[in-house]
């Protein structure tokens, strides 16, 4: 048996160290969450709650100042700048999903469990309706300049089109369920070609690349429906907004509502596997260098010689 006071030496050994802790480290060593879900989780809340806080508030600033403040590439430079520096933050977490079409084709890819999407998705959609509340607080003055006390969905004092997407009349929903499958397919194919390891893209700069794949589809393709690509984004915002405009913002458009967030499901997948179709599975496998040493008879190294 150890003495006691050998014990005691450990423990004010530790005291000692944590004392001489900087303070997050300190915080660190008191709360780090150690279950590999319940970490992820964690920050899929907390990076989609900063990208819908962050993203609403342009779109906010381009609608609430009569489009005098932002201009449409604002709005996809904005939201691009957004998804880089929000899936910087959990990159070495969950790797920065906020988007459950982006963490189904995962699970078709075999790298998320179906029990890690399902939450995932309830936190990215929690995150989302919390994001969008935070932005509305923000603004809210902003709105009451604008519109005064009339929250309207249509009409030259809507301010619905802050939270969540609204196609113009023209615009049919078949348009736009292709519309949300074609850019969510679009986004997770390039997805698949930055995290190929194949590609041999740095991991450092993933982040970065999503940020401009969703700047690019913004500048393509955003004309129908501002590009939602993201049900937690569409739907997290939209409930929060039942509760200042009602129903309407189910009912518009033959209700709308669900295109943006089950269509997305089926693009993203598709484009996962397109990429692996057409180009990923045939990818051919990188030879690593290998360097040989040369010895004469009494096992002297020559020279080098790079494998050819």
């Amino acid at each position: 048996m150890e003495p006691e006071n050998s014990s005691a030496g450990i423990a004010i050994n530790k005291r000692m160290a944590v004392d001489h802790l900087e303070p997050s480290e300190k915080l660190r060593s008191k709360i780090q969450v150690r279950n590999p879900l319940l970490r992820n989780a964690l920050s899929e809340f907390f990076g989609t709650f900063l990208l819908l806080f962050i993203g609403l508030g342009i779109v906010m600033q381009f609608i609430l100042s009569h489009e005098k403040l932002n201009t449409w590439i604002n709005i996809n430079l904005g939201w691009g700048l957004a998804i880089a520096f929000t899936v910087y933050t959990a990159s070495k977490t969950s790797g920065g999903h906020f988007n459950p079409a982006v963490s189904i084709a995962m699970v078709t890819l075999g790298k998320l469990s179906v029990k890690d999407f399902i939450v995932y998705v309830i936190v990215q959609t929690l995150g989302a309706i919390l994001g969008s509340a935070a932005a509305y607080g923000l603004y809210l003055d902003q709105f009451n300049h604008f519109a005064g006390d009339i929250r309207a969905v249509t009409g030259a004092k809507a301010t619905a089109g802050c939270f969540c997407s609204y196609p113009a009349a023209h615009v049919s929903n078949i348009t736009s369920f292709f519309d949300q499958f074609a850019g969510t397919a679009l986004l997770v194919l390039f997805v698949c070609v930055v995290i190929d390891k194949r590609n041999q893209i740095p991991a450092s700069a993933h982040p970065l690349f999503f940020g401009l794949i969703v700047m690019m589809i913004g500048t393509a393709y955003g004309m129908n429906l501002g590009y939602p690509i993201n049900p937690a984004r569409d739907l997290g915002p939209r409930i929060f907004s039942y509760f200042l405009y009602g129903s309407d913002v189910f009912t518009y458009s033959s209700y709308y509502f669900w295109i943006p967030v089950i269509a997305p499901l089926f693009g993203g997948v598709f484009g996962a596997w397109a990429y692996h179709l057409f180009v990923g599975a045939h990818i051919p496998e990188q030879r690593p260098d290998r360097t040989y040493v040369l010895v004469d008879e009494s096992n002297q190294p020559l020279k080098l010689a790079d494998d050819a």
